[in-house]
């Protein structure tokens, strides 16, 4: 049987998740894993703990790491924060709120749901109303998802601490940061946020399979107060000093060791370094869709260019146009990977993930395929490389 036809080169990742990864957290990864009495252990999950508070910006909370995905933490939350036939409001953002919604009630939990609208940030107003309609305090917590990785939509979580707040309800404020942390500027305490939720494979630069909340010390009394059953789940049987307690089992000893090394990359880049750069790889794209909608067939899905996101850009599609046809072009022909709608935006949009590894000129080399397959698709696009190039040589 003959081989395939091996490509040169490397093939460029610009999903959302996961991203490319540093040389330095696959070398990091590269050891034989070790009995969990040897010390490096120890001081590797105490170097990941430290380094996330950093990057998360809080003293005041406690880091827990789970063997998981972004949606296994989203389960250890729900099981933490709420007992069966208790409350969460979860205000829409699109296909990541309504997954975190779904999730719990299929673990015997209420929702309440603000209205999506598509291509918008969350509404402070909705949450404000919706508390306030709340008078036997039955809703748990806030589940608010900073940056939605399907719609490209970034929200203000200090305008949802301030909603919150004006109702005086109790409810604990959680953000999903998974998409955001390590891209956008995020300062846990300084935003009142009580549980920060998050995963190894985004803007961390590591490969997936790690999960972590931070919880405040108001979010922690609330899972002690929780009657609800759980034991792998529950972060307050996890504090612990020995390591197989803090992972109930095992620790996912490689991934902890690339996780520290992302984190030291990251200590020395400097978040302010990182979050300018993200910002500028974002520009690179936007600019490009700025281009490419004069022919018509694409726009932008985020409708406000405040709250497009710095880690992916979700490009809306006109009736007719291929999508998975031009992701497949792309990858095979033009050796860039890209994301594809989720939700109710399968089929209508195409997605650019532009955190983590990456750099300007990365992003330069990514519009340039994209824009390649779509012409060779015969899709009718304006000039969006040239629009790009010119925004990254004035900026």
């Amino acid at each position: 049987m003959n081989s395939p036809t091996r490509i040169p080169g490397r093939r460029y990742l610009h999903s959302p998740g996961p991203t490319p990864l540093p040389d330095a957290v696959l070398h990091a990864m590269s050891v034989q894993p070790m009995d969990l009495a040897d010390p490096r252990v120890d001081e590797a999950i105490a170097a990941c703990e430290v380094g996330l508070k950093r990057v998360l910006q809080t003293t005041a909370a406690d880091v827990f790491f789970y063997t998981s995905n972004g949606h296994g933490v989203w389960e250890a939350l729900i099981e933490n924060l709420s007992a069966a036939g208790q409350a969460f409001l979860v205000p829409g953002t699109g296909h990541f709120s309504e997954s975190w919604a779904v999730q719990a009630e299929a673990l015997g939990r209420r929702v309440v749901r603000t209205p999506w609208r598509e291509g918008w940030p969350i509404d402070p107003a909705d949450i404000e109303r919706a508390l306030r309609e709340d008078t036997g305090h039955a809703i748990q917590a806030v589940l608010a998802v900073h940056t939605d990785t399907a719609g490209g939509v970034t929200s203000d979580l200090a305008a949802i601490r301030r909603a919150i707040d004006a109702t005086g309800h109790p409810a604990v404020l959680v953000a999903d940061v998974v998409a955001s942390l390590g891209a956008a500027p995020f300062a846990m305490d300084a935003l009142g946020v009580d549980v920060a939720l998050g995963a190894s494979q985004k803007g961390l630069m590591c490969p997936p399979g790690v999960g972590f909340l931070a919880v405040n010390a108001k979010a922690f009394a609330a899972a002690e107060r929780n009657p609800a059953p759980r034991y792998y789940w529950d972060f307050v049987r996890r504090k612990d000093e020995l390591s197989y307690r803090k992972f109930c089992g095992t620790p996912p000893l490689n991934l902890m060791f690339g996780m520290r090394a992302a984190l030291e990359l990251i200590e020395s880049e400097g978040l302010e370094a990182i979050w300018a750069r993200h910002a500028l790889m974002a520009g690179v794209v936007h600019a490009a869709v700025e281009g490419w909608r004069e022919g018509g067939m694409v726009d932008f899905l985020g409708k406000d260019p405040a709250s497009r996101s710095v880690s992916v850009t979700t490009i809306a599609t006109a009736p007719g146009l291929d999508v998975d046809g031009l992701r497949t072009l792309a990858r095979e022909r033009f050796q860039v990977a890209m994301a594809g709608g989720l939700g109710p935006l399968a089929g209508r949009a195409f997605r650019i993930g532009h955190l983590g590894d990456n750099n300007p000129t990365l992003l330069l080399g990514a519009v340039a395929g994209v824009e390649a397959a779509m012409r060779a698709m015969g899709v009718q696009v304006g000039g969006g490389t040239q629009r790009a190039i010119q925004f990254l040589s004035t900026h």
